[in-house]
């Protein structure tokens, strides 16, 4: 165990997803989701990520592309998700590891 794997940065929780390396097959990593900040709600690989200033010419080229792209992107990635088994295998990981909702509560806070 890694001494950053204790000590958190402020405002993120520790998940799991994909590498993205090529050639391997989707391996399980370990990696963050940001609580607060302008990427609320992403999964990043580094803590770092989440306080980090954003990349405006990447933000709109994303924009462009989900534009023109979006409906084909969402498609795949929701096959990925019902087929693939490292998908399969991360969502019972995550679901572990989940807060629990206290009795009574409305929602999940963050």
């Amino acid at each position: 165990m890694l001494l950053r794997e204790l000590f958190l940065d402020e405002g993120v929780m520790t998940t799991f997803g994909h590498s993205k390396r090529k050639g391997t097959r989707g391996h399980t990593v370990r990696k963050y989701r940001c609580t607060s900040g302008l990427r609320k709600g992403r999964v990043v690989a580094k803590p770092s990520t989440c306080t980090a200033p954003m990349n405006m010419k990447a933000s709109n080229t994303l924009k462009k592309t989900r534009r023109s792209k979006g409906k084909t992107m969402d498609i795949k990635r929701a096959r990925t998700g019902r087929t693939s088994p490292t998908t399969q295998k991360l969502k019972r990981i995550n679901k572990r590891i989940r807060p629990k909702a206290r009795r009574g509560s409305k929602g999940r806070r963050i």
